[in-house]
């Protein structure tokens, strides 16, 4: 896949998702209305706002850190020269990035292929019969990341062999 075009991808995806954050809050709120108002609920209605949840942080992960939305120590990056900022970037990416995800795919590639298998569905009676695209989630994470670990050591890359240090 082209550069741009996994970029853009990493993008849409993350803007659509984290649109779901509003269909959570109002989610949330019905449930607490129905719950509490009416002395009402059903586990399918609460498994939704779990499986929204998982949705939106398996794939905004990565739209977050290409828009420098994670959390660092920003006090020395800050303050960095863009050719130092491009080698902790590399660095970061090589060292810890790539290795977590390549781990969590290599973890749960058995459980999620099982789920599949099965077709897992919710234990509880009344639950939503999709816990094995739920799973599958897992491993959409680390997938995003990789590409996006790929746009940055690619653009890290670029850095160091264009700018040059004071």
């Amino acid at each position: 896949m082209h550069l741009a075009a996994l970029r853009s991808f990493i993008v849409l995806s993350g803007k659509a998702v984290a649109w779901l954050t509003l269909a959570m809050v109002l989610l949330t709120f019905t449930i607490v209305v129905l719950r509490y108002g009416f002395n009402m609920g059903w586990i399918w209605l609460q498994e939704s706002l779990s499986y929204l949840h998982v949705v939106v942080f398996s794939v905004v992960a990565a739209w977050a850190l290409q828009q420098d939305g994670h959390v660092r120590v920003d006090i020395f990056y800050a303050g960095m020269t863009p050719r130092n900022r491009a080698r902790v970037d590399l660095l970061g990416t090589l060292i810890f990035l790539i290795p977590f995800c390549v781990f969590i795919l290599i973890i749960s590639w058995p459980d999620v292929a099982n789920s599949w298998k099965l077709l897992e569905s919710s234990r509880e009676a009344g639950g939503l019969p999709l816990v094995f695209l739920l799973k599958s989630l897992i491993m959409v994470m680390p997938a995003l990341l990789l590409g996006q670990a790929f746009i940055n050591i690619t653009d890290a890359w670029k850095t160091l062999r264009t700018q040059h240090d004071p």
